[in-house]
């Protein structure tokens, strides 16, 4: 299959989802876009976590105990908690975070850095089939995980900048366990029972729309 597509078609399959995916977010910032070289770094930093989640749960998966360890411990704590501790070194002091909408662009930004460089690893070693599913599936999945970060972690940034220091924690801890939740369910139905899964991501993107649009629409700066 691969000599048949070529490794540009294979790429391009690869890499469309997540640039559109991050162009239509873009696009919904609406007081005050953010650098574009901003964006880029944090897309890099994503893929650069896909590296260091592969490594991580290669040394901790053969000790989970169970499924729900596996997929809620290992994979999503790991994942997510990558994704948030990039976000959070490269934008919490930043000048250019100065509007709730803000920590949703940063956190879709890594988490579709993350999908982007998790599928061109499984569509140049699986095909182009691959690619098709999980431009429905996964790469949407990980945008929807950023939505959830994103929103907790403008709130923390909003409380923290009106030295609501308490809060602020409280909203940096929802911003990583939130997602790690999600994730988890994500994954532990996507290998138990189709049925379920199907439900769980037609409400999970629904559901992201519908806060994504709602946060677009009444942005505010912090």
């Amino acid at each position: 299959m691969f000599l048949f597509y070529g490794p540009r078609i294979l790429l391009l399959a690869a890499v469309l989802p997540a640039i559109y995916l991050l162009i239509k977010v873009y696009q919904l910032d609406r007081m005050e876009r953010e650098p574009v070289d901003l964006i880029v770094k944090l897309v890099i930093y994503g893929m650069i976590a896909t590296a260091l989640a592969a490594l991580i749960e290669d040394a901790l998966m053969d000790k989970a105990t169970s499924n729900f360890v596996a997929y809620f411990g290992v994979v999503g704590c790991t994942e997510e908690g990558l994704k948030y501790l990039f976000v959070n070194h490269e934008t919490w002091k930043s000048r250019e975070f100065n509007c709730l909408f803000d920590g949703i662009v940063y956190c879709i930004s890594v988490s579709l850095g993350f999908a982007l460089m998790e599928n061109i690893l499984y569509v140049f070693n699986y095909g182009l089939s691959v690619a098709w599913v999980r431009a429905i599936t996964a790469i949407p999945g990980h945008a929807c995980f950023g939505i959830f970060m994103g929103v907790w972690y403008g709130m923390a940034k909003k409380a923290q900048d009106r030295a609501q220091y308490g809060r602020s924690t409280l909203y940096r801890i929802m911003a990583f366990i939130i997602p790690v939740l999600i994730h988890g369910t994500y994954d532990y139905l996507a290998t138990s029972d189709n049925y379920w899964f199907f439900l769980f991501i037609v409400l999970l993107f629904f559901v992201s729309y519908r806060l994504v649009i709602h946060q677009s629409n009444n942005d505010q700066y912090i």
